[in-house]
């Protein structure tokens, strides 16, 4: 909730005079020349998709068919390695043979793919999902600590992310931004018309609701797209209007980041803990994720140390680091912030968060960096601006309960259930009381599927947020 009612008569008066004290405070800060629109880094403001394409095609060329076809069988017969006990014949048979096939299909040339950037999204999406589930189909005992990558999915998915300037690794893009297709092709993109989860691992609705939920933050996060547009947009930040319109550019985001948290905390009716964590979640597991998680080689590729292969995390979602970047969120420590950081924050994966902007497409990326070398920053604007800075601290403070609902969501659906000893349904008793064993000889931290230390991280992003306020 906005902590000031901008019509109230007894604020009025107030906030009028401190618009024009702020006026003579600043120096004249005028919108730079030309600049590159969102358009030129793959942002789509005029669709309202954002960092979503148009719409994604549904189906590579025909030449790329043994892609397609794999993807479809795999959805269809295979189950997590994990899974499979000795009574589990038709399974562990129906896997064996379809990586055979994988190890026996010839290196596809990528060449007519890459004049198109939906080509190349698809085939991504396509080769990443084949590694993932070529991967973690695999019986632990059959993987002898690695597991060969086949140059028929590597060759191709190192080339084809090379062009994209990403991770060679299953991502936010893959599972969220590009997994969709509408439900009616001739209604306009919305919420309603769009069919998320296209490509599943486990074919559960839970899975399903949890990409739907993912997107659903990535579409609200396009209102708070323009917002950033419109801000870098103004004529100049030190008049009366230009003040005034501020402010309500900051009453707007954070009604919007409270929908965002809205839907974050709505998934706990749409997605059951236990099948995330045990039918869901190992899918996306990337190179060596854990102590008992196979080493990846890429079969005729550099060595998997040197990649970014952590798998896909909401870390990467650009929407989100746009907002840090628009109210400059310090999540290295670099600059002195009251509180100090604590003790347990500068443990933290300090590097974490711009890690993760390795796994996005390289056009997001040069979006972020250009919204991150403005010359007006916002929070600058507010220190100097008594005027906006109420309007300033109302919106970090929806940001950190926002981060406060996610720590909560992450205790629920990962660190609690790393502790449980529930068995959930449909999962084999003897290969979950297996799995069970092998994990209480780890560390006992819960990581996140981007790698990290999952409670550790969180607490230190929400700290950080909550120093951005300025002091009023």
């Amino acid at each position: 909730m906005y902590p000031i009612d901008l019509l109230s008569p007894s604020h009025l008066f107030t906030n009028v005079l401190s618009v024009l004290n702020s006026v003579q405070l600043l120096s004249r800060k005028e919108a730079p020349g030309a600049q590159p629109t969102p358009a030129d880094f793959e942002v789509n403001l005029q669709s309202n998709t954002g960092f979503l394409p148009e719409k994604p095609i549904p189906r590579l060329p025909e030449a790329y068919s043994p892609w397609e076809d794999a993807l479809t069988r795999a959805q269809k017969v295979l189950v997590l390695g994990e899974n499979l006990t000795v009574q589990d014949t038709e399974s562990r048979a129906d896997g064996e043979l379809w990586r055979s096939q994988m190890r026996g299909l010839p290196v596809i040339s990528i060449n007519d793919l890459k004049t198109d950037k939906q080509l190349l999204r698809r085939a991504h999406k396509v080769l990443a999902f084949l590694v993932h589930f070529y991967v973690h189909s695999i019986p632990p005992d059959q993987n002898a600590g690695s597991v060969l990558i086949p140059r028929s999915l590597a060759t191709p998915l190192l080339q084809v992310s090379d062009v994209l300037r990403m991770a060679p690794v299953l991502t936010f893009a893959d599972t969220v931004l590009w997994n969709w297709d509408l439900i009616n092709p001739e209604l306009p993109v919305t919420i309603e018309n769009m069919h998320f989860g296209v490509e599943l691992f486990s074919g559960t609705e839970d899975e399903r609701n949890f990409w739907f939920g993912n997107a659903k933050v990535e579409l609200l996060g396009v209102e708070m797209l323009h917002l950033f547009n419109e801000y870098h947009s103004l004529p100049n930040v030190s008049d009366f209007a230009s003040v005034c319109k501020i402010n309500r550019l900051l009453t707007r985001l954070v009604a919007i980041v409270d929908r965002v948290e809205e839907t974050l905390t709505s998934m706990r009716d749409l997605v059951d803990p236990s099948t995330f964590y045990w039918q869901v979640r190992p899918w996306f597991n990337g190179n060596a994720s854990g102590p008992s998680s196979p080493t990846w080689v890429f079969e005729d590729g550099p060595d998997a140390s040197t990649l970014d292969l952590s798998g896909p995390s909401a870390g990467q979602s650009s929407v989100m680091h746009a907002l840090d970047i628009f109210l400059d969120i310090d999540f290295k420590l670099q600059q002195r912030r009251h509180p100090a950081p604590s003790e347990s924050n500068k443990r933290s994966d300090l590097g974490f968060m711009e890690r993760m902007r390795r796994y996005m497409p390289g056009a997001h990326r040069d979006y972020l960096s250009h919204l991150a070398n403005t010359t007006r920053p916002l929070r600058d604007l507010a220190k100097s601006t008594p005027a906006v800075k109420e309007s300033y601290n109302a919106a970090v403070s929806a940001v950190r309960k926002f981060r406060d609902s996610h720590i909560r969501i992450a205790c629920l659906y990962v660190v609690s259930m790393a502790r449980s000893t529930a068995i959930p349904v449909g999962c084999p008793v003897f290969a979950m009381m297996q799995r069970m064993e092998r994990q209480q000889k780890q560390t006992g931290r819960s990581t996140g599927t981007g790698g990290n230390e999952l409670s550790l991280l969180l607490k230190s992003n929400r700290d950080a947020t909550a120093r951005a306020a300025v002091k009023v």
